[in-house]
């Protein structure tokens, strides 16, 4: 994994626009180089396997989760923010591999602010590189 890429704020929907990178060790989205992504949304599926489903009202992502994070209890209707790895394969939908996972669940606001969060990274940050 290649900290030096940023790990990019992003939406479930966004994703489905990412593609590999010849190297294969990088996704793109419009040229943007990333390996990690940052998404907010509510668990609409939790399993004992560490397999997540996480739906940000744009799309929904699969979750895998490491024993590290198994020590705490998640529940399905969770809203949390999660940092990892995104993989793509050939033989099952894409994933993010989790490395940090975090309940926002007290904090009330945090989903109408997180869509703000991605607006504002895309216009200070992303659409510079698209325009």
């Amino acid at each position: 994994m290649d900290y030096s890429l940023a790990a990019l704020k992003l939406l479930c929907g966004q994703l489905k626009e990412a593609r590999e990178t010849p190297s294969q060790s990088a996704m793109t989205i419009g040229g943007i180089l990333f390996q990690r992504a940052w998404l907010q949304g509510i668990l609409v599926s939790v399993s004992d396997e560490g397999r997540f489903v996480l739906d940000d009202g744009t799309g929904t992502i699969s979750l895998s989760i490491s024993n590290d994070f198994r020590l705490v209890e998640w529940k399905t209707g969770m809203y949390v923010m999660v940092v990892g790895g995104y993989f793509v394969s050939t033989s099952e939908p894409p994933l993010i591999k989790v490395h940090k996972i975090v309940d926002l669940s007290q904090f009330p606001d945090r989903e109408a602010m997180w869509y703000l969060e991605v607006i504002e990274a895309y216009k200070l940050f992303y659409q510079p590189l698209f325009d």
